[in-house]
């Protein structure tokens, strides 16, 4: 059997490099290309495989095209994970913006300038940000659902935009697969004040990063069959990995033998809104095609990371009797670090943090500050649970995609505030007009609106203005809880941060 080559991005990350030790596992299958930032982290980390013959080094920079086409050059699959990710991506929003979106434009026409485009597939690694906060009632997501980033994340919206470029790009081979949240050792090490950014009630459905590297590498498998191309996936562990915020905190720091966070942290120096994270209602439609979960308990998945990491951390433990001063001097510091920290936004009054972040000082005001006072919300995690709230996607999603009409494609154009202008369909994957209810005018294809949950572009997502955006448009006001005329998403946001995406 004729070995194939597999091009990889992004193969020095957490994800990356657990997708190409799978491959690498089955270099009897592929030949590896990897394109790596080239500095002398990177070098030492792949030295052992530089005179490997089933592996070729690219150096160089995912925003170069030439080094891009050197990489794709001769490949039958391209396994894009690579780009600038939080909290770098957070501190540099313009770099993020050029990085994220040049490097898939770059993939893009370098697959289009092989001798075959059609004969090369690619995978966009893309990410749950996309979809942004979804605290209960509304917890249960999946793809096609509104596009809501989140105020300030940079990174959502360069994700959100690079994933428009292959779903648009007329290649006959993409796919995107949204990742989530991912479980890998040295997440026990990560303290950083945007800990303190996600809501306590909040909730995410985990992926592994055993789990992800194998998805990278069963995804090129013979076996994934024509109509899984196309389309939009979420990564995710499954039901075991559907953990709150709270819970995370629990298993993390039992992990570490710390004991309950109520003991390091009081309640309102967490956010209530404004990160992201949902369980999937339609996870197991990945499983489904590439059969990528180890299914591991996840108590028992944190007890094996606790294996990996240093054993400054495995003593941990030894500091839990001493918990009411490591609160004090270590884990509230953190919260009230300069420009980040969430009580630093309180006590210096920072409005468009905390109305971002809390909806506003008043609210911030009125939580808890004791843990006896504070409601912990544990939902069903079981897809058939009574609480279950599926969105609607403003069409009739029992009909076969294929077969849609222009009354469906209007339908659902309606239901977002706007109209469909087509007069025809060429099909699902080739773009139509399309008119927002601001009046912007776009094409966009049928497949990226209903399936991917995208919209008008203009609007991606200046000026954060969602109060107004979920009053003209239906779809979008089922993933936003409008707090009225005082609590818009406006100006005051776009004017403070606009220095620094222009800069």
């Amino acid at each position: 059997m004729q070995k194939k080559t597999v091009a990889l991005t992004g193969s020095s990350g957490t994800m990356g490099y657990q997708g190409f030790l799978e491959l690498y596992a089955r270099k009897n299958e592929f030949n590896i290309v990897v394109l790596n930032r080239d500095s002398a982290k990177n070098r030492e980390k792949f030295a052992k495989y530089e005179n490997d013959p089933a592996v070729r080094l690219v150096w160089g920079d995912l925003t170069n095209y030439d080094d891009v086409l050197d990489m794709v050059t001769g490949a039958d699959y391209v396994l894009h994970v690579g780009g600038m990710v939080s909290p770098a991506a957070d501190y540099y929003p313009v770099k993020t913006q050029k990085t994220n979106v040049t490097a898939a434009q770059n993939i893009v026409n370098a697959i289009k300038a092989q001798p075959d485009p059609d004969a090369v597939k690619v995978v966009y690694i893309g990410t749950v940000a996309e979809t942004g906060d979804r605290n209960a009632p509304i917890h249960w997501g999946r793809t096609g659902d509104p596009l809501k980033v989140s105020v300030y994340d940079h990174y959502a919206i360069s994700k959100i935009k690079a994933e428009a470029v292959f779903a648009e790009s007329g290649l006959k081979y993409w796919v995107s697969l949204r990742q989530s949240g991912i479980l890998y050792p040295a997440i026990l090490k990560n303290l950083e004040p945007i800990m303190y950014h996600v809501p306590i009630n909040g909730m995410l459905e985990w992926a592994t990063v055993e789990d992800s590297g194998r998805l990278l590498a069963n995804v090129c498998g013979d076996d994934i069959p024509e109509e899984f191309w196309r389309r939009f996936y979420n990564i995710g562990s499954g039901e075991e990995y559907r953990i709150t915020n709270y819970e995370f905190e629990e298993l993390l720091l039992g992990t570490l033998g710390l004991g309950s966070p109520k003991k390091l942290f009081d309640p309102h120096w967490f956010t209530t809104r404004n990160f992201h994270g949902q369980w999937y209602y339609d996870g197991d439609e990945l499983e489904k095609y590439c059969h990528f979960r180890a299914n591991i308990p996840v108590k028992e998945y944190f007890k094996s990371m606790m294996d990996k990491v240093e054993s400054f951390y495995k003593l941990a433990f030894l500091a839990k009797p001493f918990a009411p001063i490591l609160k004090k001097l270590w884990m509230k510091k953190i919260a009230e670090t300069p420009e980040y920290g969430t009580l630093w936004w309180a006590a210096n009054k920072v409005d468009v943090r905390m109305t971002a972040y809390y909806g506003s000082m008043e609210e911030y005001e009125k939580l808890p500050r004791k843990w006896s006072d504070f409601d912990i919300v544990i939902p069903s995690k079981k897809t058939t649970a009574d609480d279950v709230v599926v969105l609607d996607h403003g069409y009739d999603e029992t009909k076969d995609f294929n077969s849609l009409t222009i009354e469906d494609l209007q339908k659902a154009a309606e239901f977002r505030g706007g109209k469909c202008l087509a007069t025809e369909i060429v099909d699902m994957y080739t773009p139509v007009k399309w008119v927002s209810a601001r009046g912007n005018e776009f094409e966009m294809s049928p497949n990226l609106v209903l399936k991917g949950g995208h919209w008008c572009p203009a609007e991606l997502p200046w000026p954060w203005n969602y109060d107004e955006e979920a009053r003209i448009n239906p779809f979008f006001a089922q993933v936003w809880d409008r707090k009225g005329e005082n609590n818009v998403y406006g100006p005051e946001i776009f004017d403070n941060f606009k220095e620094k995406v222009t800069e």
